[in-house]
């Protein structure tokens, strides 16, 4: 017999990783499932573009992008999503399709490369480019004497941090500032605070807080360590076709009912309960769906753009915490991207590339050489060898060709003036990009053209949400003050603070979770994962914690029979079958922390990753 709490119809809104994760959650549960997306397409930022009118014959469109898609290896939510999505018998479905990476390059113009390995030395060649990297590393970063173990320090201070320090002090503070780089070398700036920023999340180094950066760089730092296995994973084909178009049609085989071109315009409630929900089609015709739960999964600025609607102001009345999020929906930046299709394969390293010294903080990957299964002949009118897939980050910063911003430039001075940038980081030491190897480009189609056009030519129809410093405060809870309205999101409170994929898929673990409470369903909860940190480190963390609640200072001597006691505590605690004491509030003044997640991250480091 059914769980009677998955009788009445959940209505999901939103069809990127948010949305689809959460219909997936719901629909494995037993729950009727409605999943409403406001363009033609599901995948949200993560789908492939096809590159309009680039057919021929009977081959598909040439694979376009948002930007290129990045699996570090500290996901583990939107993996084991992906391991329950079916592939071609393959027994761990589509995460199957994910391929290491094993280098990195970090391109300075008009000097060679730092390549680095983004794993722990595996081979032959990894101890080559250790050796490499090592001798290069002085000409290609320049750093003054002292700076790079000034910045270990900073890493040191953020590990063995308590969680109440973190979200009380670097919460509040920005990157730039914590790492001390006002007072550093540029090179030092060049890379620690804006290559390390701007290239990966979008974020300005003096805005985005310390607390997120600094966590995840210490993730992606920590998933070099495990034996033969990369910090970095990409996917072995265009992204639609090995993972949204498998995921869409699991969720129909589960029962989801798929409305496309559906864009939500009103929340009608009744007795302080979400009843039905309205949306309008591409005809501009409104059709209203009743609904007994429902989990609003747009982007913040899409929130924020149907709560101001009069219609709606009754939901702000029952949830006035939702006023936050007009705040936060400023908090975006573009993050866009510009693929170079090209008439033969050049491949740069097996990784990913950041152009350290872009005005445009260009980040890059050559996508062929891990698509083996998915030749680029296959397009288009099949003379494609080559792809280069290029992430913009920084759209507001003059370019070095015509002194425009890319905002200000038009469509075509963008792909030059990316062009250009690419050359000057890569033909060195050999001319490796020829401007006659380029067969097309193309921008992807969310910059939109601004009519009429004033200071700025565009406008990003799907910004990034930042993290920025002393917005924590700010963030909802998945589960709202309206007993069956939920929220997931990047900017929904989770462990991971950054904008990405897991983030968005974690949040709709927790939306999913908070309905089966609020319901009393019988089904399971969604598993969660708190980030990793080494459990050796522990005693640290503890003993500022201690300093913490005394208003003390972080120090990084810890007292040797203080860790004696601490480890004496530990065993007699595991010995006794304790796991960990509950969560411990935020510190006086401070926002609460994420709802559902342990407070101490205390994960023995090498343990089995949750995507296996």
């Amino acid at each position: 017999m059914a769980d009677p709490s998955t009788t009445a119809r959940v209505v999901v809104v939103g069809g990127g990783v948010a949305g689809l994760s959460a219909a997936h959650e719901l629909a494995e549960r037993g729950y009727r499932v409605s999943l409403h997306e406001r363009g033609p397409t599901f995948g949200g930022k993560a789908r492939t573009v096809p590159v309009p009118a680039s057919a021929a014959g009977a081959r598909p469109e040439l694979p376009g992008e948002h930007g290129f898609r990045f699996f570090p290896r500290f996901y583990r939510h939107v993996t084991d999503t992906m391991s329950r999505i079916p592939y071609g018998g393959s027994p761990r479905g589509v995460l199957d399709n994910l391929v290491d990476t094993t280098r990195v390059d970090m391109a300075s113009f008009g000097r060679p490369s730092l390549v680095l390995p983004d794993r722990l030395p595996d081979s032959v060649d990894d101890l080559r480019a250790v050796v490499a990297a090592w001798f290069a590393a002085p000409e290609a970063v320049e750093l003054e004497p002292g700076e790079l173990e000034f910045f270990a320090d900073r890493l040191w201070q953020l590990l063995t941090s308590c969680m109440e320090r973190r979200f009380a002090e670097y919460e509040t503070i920005g990157w730039w500032e914590y790492i001390g780089a006002a007072t550093r070398s540029s090179a030092y700036q060049k890379f620690f605070a804006a290559g390390l920023t701007r290239s990966i999340v979008a974020a300005r180094p003096q805005q985005s807080n310390a607390m997120a950066t600094g966590d995840i760089l210490v993730q992606l730092l920590l998933g070099m360590t495990g034996r033969g296995t990369s910090t970095d994973r990409v996917l072995c084909g265009p992204t639609t076709e090995v993972w949204i178009a498998p995921w869409v049609d699991h969720l129909t085989s589960l029962g989801v009912e798929l409305h496309p071109s559906s864009e939500l315009t009103g929340i009608e409630l009744q007795e302080g309960r979400v009843a039905a929900l309205r949306f309008r089609d591409d005809a501009g015709g409104i059709t209203r769906e009743p609904a007994g739960q429902a989990v609003i999964a747009l982007p913040v600025e899409g929130v924020a753009r149907v709560l101001r609607r009069k219609e709606n102001a009754p939901v702000l009345e029952a949830a006035p915490a939702l006023r936050s999020l007009f705040g936060l929906a400023t908090n975006v930046a573009w993050m866009n991207g510009i693929q170079f299709f090209l008439r033969r394969d050049v491949r740069i390293t097996r990784g990913h590339c950041l152009l350290l010294d872009s005005p445009w903080a260009l980040t890059a990957i050559s996508q062929p050489q891990f698509w083996p299964g998915f030749p680029l002949s296959g397009y288009g009118d099949g003379r494609a060898k080559g792809l280069l897939s290029v992430d913009i980050s920084d759209w507001d910063s003059p370019g070095l060709l015509h002194g425009r911003s890319a905002r200000q430039s038009t469509r075509a001075e963008i792909a030059a003036e990316v062009w250009h940038e690419l050359k000057l980081a890569f033909n060195v030491e050999r001319v490796l990009l020829r401007d006659a190897d380029v067969l097309e480009w193309f921008l992807d189609p969310d910059i939109e053209d601004v009519v009429p056009a004033e200071r700025d030519r565009y406008r990003d129809a799907e910004p990034l949400f930042l993290s920025i410093a002393d917005t924590w405060r700010l963030r909802p809870d998945a589960a709202t003050e309206v007993p069956n309205l939920f929220l997931a999101g990047d900017y929904v409170r989770t462990d991971v603070q950054i904008p990405c994929m897991e983030a968005a898929n974690l949040s709709a673990r927790l939306a999913v979770n908070a309905l089966l409470a609020s319901t009393s369903s019988q089904a399971g909860p969604c598993p969660v994962w708190a980030l990793r940190e080494p459990a050796i480190l522990a005693a640290w963390r503890w003993h500022d914690r201690l300093r913490f609640e005394l208003g003390l200072p972080w120090s990084g001597y810890i007292p040797l029979p203080v860790t004696l006691v601490h480890r004496l505590l530990h065993a007699l605690l595991t010995a006794c079958g304790a796991g960990p004491g509950p969560a411990s509030s935020p510190p006086a003044g401070a926002a609460s922390m994420p709802s559902g997640l342990p407070d101490d991250r205390s994960h023995v480091l090498g343990e089995a990753d949750g995507d296996a």
